[in-house]
């Protein structure tokens, strides 16, 4: 026969898992209302500048695609 404390230790394994009491819990992470009085005006011109460039590359190697695709069909 095993030992009472084997069983004890055993039976919590099988016990279904309890949440923490809400008081006793604490939250890692915390939300906070972003600053939209002072923006960050280099996070800013990052996103409007990488999105400037993004899309004259993306209109430049359309065209040169058009091009390509003109002159290996005898269209030019």
């Amino acid at each position: 026969m095993a030992p009472p404390a084997m069983l004890r230790s055993f039976s919590r394994l099988l016990a279904p898992a309890r949440l923490p009491n809400r008081s006793s819990a604490r939250s890692k992470f915390y939300v906070r209302e972003p600053l939209h009085d002072k923006p960050d005006w280099l996070k800013v011109g990052l996103t409007l500048g990488t999105s400037v460039f993004l899309w004259a590359y993306l209109i430049k190697q359309h065209n040169e695609d058009v091009l390509e695709y003109k002159r290996r069909n005898g269209l030019e």
